[in-house]
């Protein structure tokens, strides 16, 4: 029997289908029809169920419909997250409708299993199986939706249950996860603020090893939210398509406040101390980091600059221009100091000063030419250049990167990988194993990973003082021997904030 179904201002009308499946009364353009009444809508859905037992109607409502006008309209219905939405429009766009959005709903119904198995194999060929996978998965819920309307009989798209080859499943697993340890995680963000010249990429590094946030939350970090023990996950800001950086919930709404030790708020309170931040012109928001270029658009500085001259020559990037600019205040000492870095670096006298920062760290830029060369001592290839060596200069250790023309000749070290193949991501992997290795309990490494609970049995599981305490003296004991291990190999860095740090005296 049919029944009426309310939707917001109107009701739509459902009837049983031959397949035992439910279809909703449209038009002859395969638009849903709303009706103002209920009343109208039962009766509706009654008479297409009399037509579907005499046999007077066939599923699909309107077979000659293209496919690509259904998904035009069906991707107009949804609305989900901004994230969400734009990996569906880039899946359809790129890998389903060039395929498919020619045919009609009729082919597809007649057709569209086979074509889809065969589209499936050969998107394996160029692409990872689980991508591919995640092509069908989005063209499953179109058609789905597609059945629901009455305009398919079934899903071209589904899987049938059990069927296929068991043993071939694990070909399909996801690459094991690269980790790396506390001392990584050091080293790692030292070579990142060699990179990019300041201190700012070593504290996020080392935030993000400690504490477990993932990279959108680090970014979206403001200065509000870093408390006395604690960081408290708000909100993220996520990168679009488009280059728009959104603010918004983090993953799975995974709100939560971190319990981070007295070392790490000290160091995010001496960054937000020393960067000064300032509202951004998108969110108006003050967050605790800053890109690490120019905005786009902007000009952007070539070679090194004056704070790698000063690392070169072990002074200040404010003495490096006073040497630059007004000789005659500056030590001769120093000035054969300056003159040295200056020719051994390749720094270019007048050239753009540094100018303003872009005001948050973009994905590619972060990961791929900051994160990817510290973690393995290459820069990526970007045409026309190879994947090359970072080339630095032994001198400080552990090297100072080199920029310019001509870098890899002048160059005398490269970088040996710390953790190859490390990802921004594969340090919240890292951030769970050094809370398993200190025997956390399961409820607090949920807390601070932005676990949801999963049975009624996690819902009696409580974290108390004392556990967070022993998390935070362990994580300490982590850091203090990390820095141990770091000292041991060098007792300086040309990086300010490690510097200070292995100048301290670790407690006893």
């Amino acid at each position: 029997m049919g029944f009426a179904e309310k939707r917001g201002d109107y009701w739509r009308a459902r009837y049983k289908l031959s397949s035992g499946k439910y279809g909703t009364v449209q038009d002859e353009d395969g638009a849903t029809v709303r009706f103002r009444t209920r009343r109208a809508a039962e009766q509706a859905a009654d008479a297409e169920e009399v037509k579907v037992r005499e046999g007077r109607r066939r599923p699909a409502v309107n077979a000659s419909m293209l496919f690509i006008d259904y998904v035009n309209r069906w991707y107009a219905e949804q609305d989900l997250a901004a994230s969400t939405m734009q990996t569906y429009r880039r899946h359809i766009e790129a890998h389903i409708l060039p395929e498919f959005g020619h045919l009609t709903m009729a082919e597809l119904e007649r057709d569209g299993r086979a074509a889809i198995v065969e589209w499936e194999r050969a998107g394996r060929a160029d692409y990872a199986t689980l991508t591919v996978q995640g092509w069908r998965r989005v063209f499953h819920v179109i058609l789905a939706d597609a059945v629901r309307e009455g305009l398919l009989p079934f899903n071209p798209a589904s899987r049938p249950r059990g069927r296929g080859r068991v043993a071939g499943r694990s070909q399909a697993r996801a690459p094991e996860k690269t980790i790396t340890n506390a001392l990584g995680v050091v080293l790692i963000a030292e070579r990142m603020a060699l990179l990019s010249g300041r201190d700012d990429e070593f504290v996020a590094t080392v935030g993000m090893g400690f504490s477990g946030m993932r990279f959108g939350e680090t970014v979206g970090l403001e200065a509000e939210f870093v408390r006395p023990g604690a960081i408290r996950v708000e909100w993220q800001l996520h990168e679009l398509d488009d280059g728009v950086l959104l603010r918004c919930p983090p993953k799975d709404d995974s709100y939560r406040t971190i319990a981070v030790p007295s070392w790490l708020t000290a160091l995010l309170r001496e960054q937000i101390d020393r960067a000064g931040p300032k509202p951004c012109s998108c969110h108006g928001r003050t967050y605790v980091y800053r890109g690490h270029r120019p905005p786009r658009q902007g000009a952007r500085q070539v070679g090194p600059r004056l704070t790698d001259v000063g690392r070169r020559a072990g002074v200040s990037a404010g003495t490096v221009w006073n040497a630059l600019h007004r000789r005659d205040q500056v030590a001769d000492a120093t000035l054969q100091r300056v003159d040295a870095a200056v020719a051994e670096l390749g720094y270019l006298v007048g050239s753009l000063p540094d100018g303003p920062t872009a005001p948050h760290w973009r994905r590619n830029g972060f990961a791929t030419w900051l994160f990817g060369p510290a973690v393995s001592g290459w820069y990526p290839a970007k045409a026309p250049s190879p994947a090359r060596p970072v080339p630095v200069l032994a001198e400080p250790w552990p090297g100072v990167p080199i920029r310019g023309r001509n870098a890899a000749n002048r160059a005398d070290a490269c970088w040996v990988p710390v953790a190859r193949d490390l990802t921004p991501h594969g340090l919240r992997h890292t951030y769970k194993t050094l809370m398993l290795g200190l025997d956390t309990p399961r409820p607090l490494m949920d807390l601070h990973m932005g676990h949801a609970k999963k049975t009624v049995s996690d819902a009696y599981d409580h974290v108390t003082a004392d556990m967070v305490a022993r998390l935070l003296e362990g994580l300490t004991v982590l850091w203090q021997n990390a820095l141990a291990a770091r000292r041991a190999m060098h007792p300086r860095s040309p990086v300010a904030v490690l510097d200070r740090l292995l100048g301290e005296e670790s407690p006893a």
